[in-house]
């Protein structure tokens, strides 16, 4: 039974005849001794499997594997055979010494132990790393947990300061004592006869002084012949101020809490002792005051009363510390006074409120069960210059698109804020805000963006912003029909003298028989008060008042927005603050200025119905508004994905010289035969330039080229082949290749608190295969013109992949303003290990920091380029 079995899978397993004309090579039996029936089976098997494997392994070789690949598959077989000898050979020789296999399973638990540890470390190596490049993500999330009562604030500590104002406090207080007694009581005397007893009776600014909590002073983005510092002020003090206003009426201040940014300018820096010509102080935006009254006064503290204290004098301390208004303390004779106090204006920025989008419904029905809608404005604002926008009923998307234009007169600094609220019968809703630092705006040119409300659950608003300067050039003068501002006028306002006391001097002004009371008072004091009024069209403004003077002095500006210079006049009248009597008048045509020196008029001019020797003194300047176009930005946009090009026929004949620049597309430009002044190497392009959406890659038309006899062109050719060899040749593959080498995508930031330039190296794609698994690639960055050894970055190699993800950063210590005269060579290299013979370069590119805005930082992709190719005609 057992022979019958064997025999019948004998007969299975036996090997089928060949056909005649078949291969004898692959189906010829061996010859040999009778095999037994186990043995012919077993023999029978293995014959059938080896020639079905080779059967359908044949037309593979010849068809989808080359040679290459087959010895790529014998080599990884080989080399599994080999760890698997490693990992059996010692199990062999334990039992072949007779050891006990206690000893295997010691060395396992050896082994398993070492390999826990090693994946603890890595996992403890790559946290490290992770947080070492995600440093500011990390710290954003662990600062949510932290409470609130902890502020990190991105200005400078000065305990310094708050010691120097612990010191000096007391004679401070001196002398606020001797101003308030000797000048501020005259002042509050002369304003109203009421007052002409009014006096201080203690003055005491107490122990406690202000305190600076923050200090940042800014080396950017200002003259250079200026120093610009940010000072946040805390006043928490214990003032004791009592007055007397007549006899036996008594009130005073007793505690007074003051918060705000003040700012302070040294300008102009000069080359003689003290080196700064004088010190300009002011509010960028109105501080916070709370005052505790004692006294009459007392009754301010109340709810019913409160609104009319505080405000006062916040309207006091704006008129002489918050921007337009500056407190100046000229410290050498040569500096004019009126340019510190009332400099020009920095630009206007025309504002553009478009839309916003998903607002949160604040009108509800029945109780708050029933969810409505909101009847959204906008409120914006900049400095004291305030618009209220039209309100759209029931809807969450509202539209207005309106347009306000605001002057900027310090940026950085001032901000743009927006207030949205939800019209109500009773008490507007909240809908959010937000605010811009204008600061940016100037950076930008222009800005479209959607910019997401704070202190709201939902909702964005879209703006478009435009920063204008102020120009001298008449012939940039364009007057739009749309109601845009063409041109900003600037009126200093000095002061006037020989004003006649009242209207009872002007004969055709008189009514005689009748005067008002107002009338008869002014008429017994000697002198007027007076304040100038400007009008033009429907922009009016008012001067501060002046007590008792006949010839006043008020020294302040004001800014109008033109929209015709041809036909607009600025009207001037000086009127008297009881009777709103006009004192005189004069008017200026703005075509006059068209025609003057600097677009500017400093004069004195003759008042028309006033006295004969009336005269005002004043100074008009225009300035023509341009919109300034945003600057051009390298590679804004990424290209679109190029599909990789088939290989090139191995007939195809290609000459050297076409491989010097890479192949523009046939639908642009041709670009222009420039070849180096050496012969042996081609000019080094850097990186496009931004000209709006770009449908396909740049061609080297498009790019701006380092002239090929400058030292630095000749410095990063240096640079790129510095670990090479001189005359190596570039592979032939390279030689061969007519398309583009691939791009790199760079993020080039500056960090300020730590004073670095930072560079993430971020991919690769498209890049030249340098073999049939693509390349193995790694990234060299040098900061020109150093190029030590010791100063060289380079990134881990990424194997077989023609779009490698590096993620890796790198820092220089720098200064940010040697950062911008600097330049990055950066190079993408092949890590060959037999061919040492050939350049590893697979592209390069040359990046000049001076064009990126590092402050805000910029990530791009460059397009990879090879200097070293030789041309030939």
């Amino acid at each position: 039974m057992r022979r019958r079995d064997a025999a019948s899978r004998e007969r299975d397993y036996a090997v089928p005849q060949t056909p005649q004309g078949s291969d004898q090579s692959t189906q010829q039996t061996p010859r040999g001794p009778p095999l037994t029936s186990t043995e012919g089976m077993h023999q029978g098997y293995f014959t059938e499997l080896t020639q079905s494997i080779m059967t359908k392994a044949a037309p593979l070789s010849t068809e989808q594997f080359s040679a290459k690949d087959v010895n790529r598959i014998l080599m990884e077989f080989l080399m599994y055979l080999g760890r698997v000898f490693l990992l059996c050979y010692p199990i062999y020789l334990t039992g072949f010494v007779g050891l006990s296999i206690s000893w295997i399973l010691l060395s396992l638990l050896l082994w398993t132990m070492w390999k826990n540890n090693r994946k603890w470390k890595d996992v403890r190596l790559d946290s490290a790393v992770n947080f070492l490049e995600n440093e500011r993500l990390m710290v954003d999330k662990e600062l949510k947990d932290l409470p609130a009562w902890i502020d990190f604030t991105d200005i400078e500590k000065a305990h310094w300061i708050n010691k120097i104002l612990q010191q000096a406090w007391p004679f401070f207080g001196m002398f606020m004592e001797k101003l308030l007694k000797d000048n501020i009581q005259t002042l509050v005397r002369t304003s109203s006869p009421h007052l002409k007893t009014f006096s201080f009776t203690k003055v005491h600014f107490g122990q406690r002084p202000p305190r600076i909590t923050g200090v940042r002073v800014y080396t950017h983005e200002v003259d250079k012949r200026e120093v610009v510092l940010d000072l946040n002020i805390v006043y928490d003090g214990d003032v004791d101020i009592d007055t007397e206003v007549k006899a036996g009426i008594v009130a005073g201040i007793k505690g007074l809490q003051l918060e705000g940014m003040l700012r302070v300018i040294l300008e102009p820096l000069i080359g003689q002792a003290p080196l700064v010509g004088g010190v300009t102080m002011f509010f960028i935006r109105r501080p916070t005051l709370q005052i505790n009254w004692t006294g009459i006064t007392n009754l301010l503290d109340t709810s019913a009363f409160s609104f009319l204290s505080e405000p006062t004098i916040m309207d006091i301390i704006a008129s002489l510390m918050v921007l337009p208004n500056r407190m100046c303390i000229p410290l050498v004779d040569q500096v004019k006074v009126d340019l510190m106090r009332f400099p020009l204006p920095r630009g206007v920025v025309r504002v553009r409120l478009l839309e916003a989008k998903d607002l949160m419904a604040k009108d509800t029905f029945m109780l708050g069960l029933v969810k409505g809608k909101s009847d959204p404005y906008a409120i914006l604002r900049v400095g004291n210059s305030q618009f209220k926008s039209k309100t759209i009923k029931e809807n969450l998307n509202p539209r207005w698109d309106e347009t306000y234009e605001y002057v900027v007169h310090e940026a950085p600094g001032q901000e743009l804020e927006i207030d949205l609220f939800d019209e109500d019968t009773d008490k507007d809703d909240n809908l959010g805000c937000f605010q811009l630092d204008l600061g940016e705006v100037k950076r930008e040119k222009q800005m479209d963006e959607w910019f997401e409300l704070k202190k709201a659950k939902t909702g964005m608003v879209r703006l478009q912003l435009q920063w204008l300067s102020l120009q001298t050039d008449p012939g940039l003068l364009v007057e739009t029909p749309q109601g845009s501002a063409c041109a900003m006028l600037a009126v200093y306002l000095d002061n006037a003298s020989n004003l006649p006391r009242d209207q009872s001097e002007f004969s055709h002004h008189e009514k005689h028989g009748k005067h008002s009371k107002e009338a008869k008072l002014t008429r017994r004091r000697n002198n007027p008060n007076s304040y100038v009024e400007f009008s033009m069209d429907e922009q009016t403004q008012k001067s501060k008042v002046a007590y008792a003077s006949k010839d006043p002095v008020w020294e302040e500006g004001f800014t109008f927005f033109v929209h015709s210079v041809s036909n607009q006049v600025l009207n001037v009248q000086v009127k008297e603050p009881e009777n709103k009597c006009p004192l005189g008048v004069m008017t200026l045509p703005l075509a006059r200025l068209l025609n003057t020196s600097d677009l500017t008029l400093d004069h004195r001019f003759q008042l028309e119905r006033s006295g004969s020797n009336s005269i005002i003194k004043m100074k008009a300047t225009l300035r023509i508004l341009k919109l300034e176009k945003a600057e051009p930005k390298p590679v804004a946009t990424p290209q679109p994905e190029t599909q990789p090009q088939p290989p090139a026929p191995q007939n195809q004949q290609r000459g050297p010289s076409a491989h010097a620049q890479p192949q523009a597309p046939q639908s642009g430009p041709a670009a222009p035969e420039t070849g180096p002044s050496n012969g042996l190497y081609a000019e080094y392009p850097r990186q496009r330039l931004y000209d709006g959406p770009q449908t396909a890659p740049s061609t080297p038309s498009n790019m701006r080229r380092f002239d090929s006899h400058s030292m630095l062109s000749e410095n990063s050719i240096a640079s790129s082949r510095m670990d090479l060899s001189e005359g190596l040749p570039y592979p032939e593959a390279i030689l061969n290749h007519t398309g583009s080498f691939g791009e790199i995508q760079l993020t080039v930031r500056y960090a300020t608190l730590r004073n670095k330039l930072i560079v993430l190296v971020n991919s690769c794609r498209n890049l030249f295969p340098c073999s049939e698994n693509g390349s193995d690639s790694y990234v060299r960055i040098y900061l020109l013109p150093d190029q030590r050894w010791n100063h060289r970055m380079r990134t881990p190699v990424k194997k077989r992949t023609v779009n490698p993800v590096f993620n890796e950063k790198f820092e220089f210590s720098v200064s940010l303003e040697e950062a911008k005269s600097r330049k990055l060579d950066v190079a993408v290299k092949n890590n060959r290990m037999f061919y040492v013979r050939e350049r590893k370069e697979i592209g390069t590119v040359l990046i000049d920091l001076s064009g990126l805005d590092l402050a805000k930082g910029s990530t791009e992709w460059y397009e990879l380029t090879l200097p070293g190719l030789k041309t030939t005609d």
